[in-house]
C-alpha cells in the first residue's frame, strides 16, 4: 500500500487514487497549441507512481522524451460524492507539491491515434510527492508561488492564482464521477515552462510555505 504523509504529526495515509488535471493554466495550454478547456480535463495515475521527496525518478526505457510538470497537490480528507462547490473545501485535508512526470513522446503518439495516455502519465516514479501541510496552515491556496529548476536553471515559475479551475470547482466536478475518499490525491495542473529531462539531471521544485522536492533523474 502506497502512502502519503500529513504533517505535522507525520501521519501516514494510504492513497486510493491520484486524479490529475490537464491544461489548468492557460499559458501551459497555449505552449502545446491547445485550447483552454471549458470543463476540467481529467486523467489518472496509479498509486504505484508515487515516490517520496529525494527518491530517484527513473526514465522509462519506452520513452526518449520525458518532461517535468510541477503542480500544487491536494489531499482529500473525507469521503464524498456529488459534493456541492460550496462545501468542497471541507473535504481538503492538506496541500503539497508534486511532479507529473510525462512521457511526452508516448503521449503525443496516443493523442494522434485517439488512444488513452495511461502509460505516458502513470509509469513508476512519475508522481513524486512532498509531505502535505494541513489545510489550516495555508491562508490562500490561490496566491502561492510555484517554481521548478533543472540543474539550477529555472524553467517553471508561476502562481496558483492562474489556475483556470479552482480547487472547489475541481472537487465538485470530480465527485460527480468518482466517489472521493480519504487519501485521494489531486494534481491541480502545471503552469507553462515544462521541458525534457535526461539522465543525471537534478530537479528542484518548491511552493514556499507548502513544500519542496529534490530529485535526481536516472536511467536504469
Amino acid at each position: 500500500m502506497h502512502t502519503v504523509t500529513l504533517l505535522p504529526e507525520k501521519k501516514k495515509i494510504p492513497v486510493g487514487k491520484i486524479l490529475c488535471l490537464g491544461k489548468n493554466y492557460a499559458e501551459h495550454a497555449k505552449e502545446f497549441g491547445g485550447n483552454v478547456p471549458q470543463s476540467p480535463m481529467i486523467f489518472l495515475k496509479p498509486p504505484t507512481a508515487i515516490i517520496e521527496n529525494g527518491g530517484d525518478i527513473i526514465l522509462p526505457p519506452l520513452s526518449k522524451n520525458v518532461h517535468h510538470e510541477v503542480e500544487l497537490t491536494v489531499l482529500i480528507g473525507a469521503a464524498g460524492k456529488n459534493i456541492p462547490k460550496s462545501d468542497a473545501m471541507n473535504y481538503v485535508a492538506g496541500y503539497g507539491i508534486g511532479l507529473d512526470m510525462t512521457m511526452r513522446d508516448k503521449q503525443s503518439e496516443a493523442k494522434k491515434e485517439g488512444s488513452p495516455w495511461s502509460i505516458a502519465k502513470g509509469f513508476d516514479t512519475s508522481a513524486p510527492l512532498s509531505p502535505f501541510v494541513p489545510k489550516a496552515s495555508v491562508s490562500d491556496p490561490y496566491n502561492l508561488d510555484i517554481k521548478l529548476s533543472v540543474n539550477g536553471k529555472q524553467r517553471q515559475h508561476s502562481n496558483t492564482g492562474k489556475m483556470i479551475f479552482k480547487i472547489d470547482e475541481i472537487i465538485a466536478f470530480l465527485s460527480l464521477v468518482f466517489t472521493l475518499e480519504e487519501g485521494d490525491v489531486i494534481f491541480t495542473g502545471t503552469p507553462e515552462g515544462v521541458g525534457q529531462v535526461i539522465a543525471n539531471d537534478v530537479i528542484d521544485a518548491e511552493i514556499p510555505g507548502i513544500g519542496l522536492l529534490h530529485h535526481r533523474v536516472v536511467a536504469k
